[in-house]
């Protein structure tokens, strides 16, 4: 029989949250796989606060943008120019980030492969044998003997499903954007490279919002919506019509579900751990979810790590729940904004003015 590689823990998605957990578990001293798809670029506007740039060093030349403003746009036209006082909301662009990521995870020690996550069962020994398809060599099966499983493969997540109870009812946005390149002359009323513009009209979306963000030389258009029969496309191309930037050239378009709420249980009990989009921790209302997903990661590294040391299942509840500790209440009051102040036209109007 052909020996079978034995890891403490697989991380399941490359990532900002799969990435941080592999990197923070590596620096620790355990052997750690992280495994990448590596052929999807997540629609992202890419927004970073000053926190996750301070909290995990990331350096100045992957800012494409510093954003000094946010300006919001009412169904009626009004609009709210909401300044960032005494510092700058970072963007960055997620084709780069997250390999950035992967490469300091690589540094520290994991071993980063290119692979689609197959399958996991459970041994009589306690651990867990997982199956991928080696996409970075022979497009084989590869089996491998684990400890752990963090599974941070995004909202629709196979491990999740495998897994975790529950898993498929996360609730999802579908985000769509396109990246186009930025004008050198562009009127700054339509379009300003400091300035985030979020555009709250049913028109675009008809229950979240749609968006400009500036990245340097580009900028991502995009909107999101949680409903089936919703042509986000249409959308964005009314949109760049808007904001004159329907002749820009367009570099790449993206598409993927996006959660908006956390997952009830975020492991099995046993061995298994969700983090990010997995467990569903992106901000509802302002679908910010970088920061989330990476604090999100260290937090599932830290439980793992735990885990590793005492053999106690337990330790992996404490993910969710230091998490949930820190930023549930928040959730929960975005959540409830979305529901009602993005519900029709007259809300968002009032939701603007408020603003």
């Amino acid at each position: 029989m052909a020996t079978v590689e034995c890891f403490d823990a697989v991380v399941v998605g490359g990532g900002p949250a799969g990435a941080t957990a592999a990197a923070d578990l590596a620096s620790g001293g355990a052997k750690v796989l992280l495994l990448e798809r590596a052929f999807r670029i997540k629609p992202c506007g890419g927004a970073i606060p000053p926190r996750l740039i301070e909290d995990f060093d990331i350096p100045d030349e992957l800012l494409v943008a510093k954003i000094s403003s946010a300006r919001m746009v009412s169904p009626k036209d009004e609009r709210v120019l909401m300044p960032i006082a005494n510092t700058y909301v970072g963007m960055v662009d997620r084709d780069k980030f997250d390999p950035w990521l992967r490469e300091r995870a690589k540094s520290l020690g994991a071993d980063v492969r290119t692979a689609v996550f197959k399958r996991l069962s459970q041994l009589d020994n306690g651990n867990v044998l997982l199956t991928y398809l080696d996409k970075g060599g022979d497009g084989h099966e590869v089996s491998v003997e684990t400890r752990a499983v963090i599974g941070a493969d995004g909202a629709k997540s196979k491990v999740a499903k495998q897994c975790i109870p529950g898993a498929e009812k996360l609730r999802c946005v579908l985000a769509y954007h396109e990246i186009v390149k930025a004008p050198d002359n562009a009127d700054k009323e339509d379009f300003d490279g400091n300035r985030c513009d979020v555009w709250y009209q049913g028109r675009l979306s008809p229950d979240f919002y749609a968006w400009v963000f500036p990245h340097g030389n580009h900028c991502s258009i995009g909107v999101g919506s949680e409903k089936k029969d919703f042509s986000a496309p249409d959308a964005v191309r009314q949109l760049r019509r808007d904001v004159k930037l329907d002749g820009a050239e367009t570099v790449r378009c993206e598409g993927a579900p996006i959660p908006l709420k956390p997952l009830k249980r975020w492991d099995d009990g046993r061995n298994v751990l969700l983090a990010g989009d997995a467990c569903g921790v992106v901000a509802p209302a302002s679908g910010e979810g970088i920061y989330y997903a990476m604090l999100g990661g260290q937090l599932a590294a830290e439980a793992v790590g735990c885990f590793l040391e005492t053999g106690d299942a337990k330790a992996l509840l404490s993910a969710r729940k230091r998490f949930m500790k820190l930023h549930g209440r928040v959730f929960w009051i975005l959540g409830l904004l979305q529901r009602f102040w993005y519900s029709t036209d007259n809300k968002r109007e009032k939701f603007v003015s408020m603003c």
